[in-house]
């Protein structure tokens, strides 16, 4: 803080980058009036319903790629080709389609996220040993729902967890980058109000907030739920080294 301070008056960046106390101004004022705090809210609304929405439907489409080979071998290669594809460049689609609205912020967020997830579900289900199975079917647990749940769902976890927690860092940037041409509160949309009136302050202070959202989501919620299924399949690191 303090270097950033002293650069800011040393090398005069003026208004073009901010000092670290004008973002911190900006933090306070942003949370003061209430702006900052409805645009987290809001932002965070849309993430968690885009989230579920794709961690859903990639599962299910992971599923049925891999049980059904003809899917996977008419539409698989698709889905790989469609995860390369930046979910910002279905953004026009998305405003021909909806308009600038939450719709279309919804829709690019979840594209951003179920590709990745539906790859980790089909990876899941297709590592499952086949033992799993066969003991299933000694057991009389049988076909159809029931063996989903409680033989692949559960035996696919460690894959999903990985996918969550990639599909997670996907929709939130794509969540930031489609709330940029929307309209009403959201964290994007505050980046851009900021840079129409020239207010870098405002527009740094968004860009840590959406940094440190991130990130804690990712350590503290899917890193720790991560690391929690890999140590229950005896998967984790630790595990690993013990056994060499």
């Amino acid at each position: 803080m303090i270097a950033w301070e002293a650069a800011f008056r040393i090398f005069g960046w003026g208004w073009k980058f901010p000092s670290a106390l004008q973002t911190a101004q900006a933090f306070l004022d942003g949370v003061t009036t209430g702006k900052l705090l409805g645009a987290i809210l809001a932002s965070l609304g849309r993430i968690l319903f885009s989230f579920a929405l794709a961690v859903v439907l990639g599962t299910l489409l992971g599923f049925l790629f891999a049980r059904f080979r003809w899917v996977d071998d008419t539409f698989g290669f698709l889905v790989v080709a469609l995860q390369t594809v930046p979910s910002i460049a279905w953004l026009p689609f998305a405003i021909i389609w909806f308009g600038l609205n939450d719709v279309a912020v919804v829709f690019i967020t979840t594209i951003g996220a179920t590709w990745t997830m539906t790859l980790a579900a089909r990876t899941g289900v297709l590592n499952l040993p086949p033992l799993y199975s066969r003991a299933a079917g000694m057991l009389g647990t049988g076909t159809g729902v029931r063996l989903f749940l409680q033989v692949v769902l559960p035996g696919s976890f460690p894959h999903l967890m990985t996918g969550v927690r990639v599909a997670w860092a996907f929709a939130w940037r794509a969540l930031t980058a489609g709330e940029l041409l929307s309209r009403g509160l959201g964290l994007g949309q505050t980046l851009q109000d900021s840079r129409d009136i020239g207010d870098t302050a405002m527009i740094l202070c968004v860009v840590l907030v959406i940094a440190v959202i991130g990130t804690v989501m990712d350590h503290l919620l899917f890193q720790s739920l991560e690391n929690r299924v890999l140590v229950r399949y005896g998967l984790s690191p630790e595990r690993k080294r013990s056994l060499v």
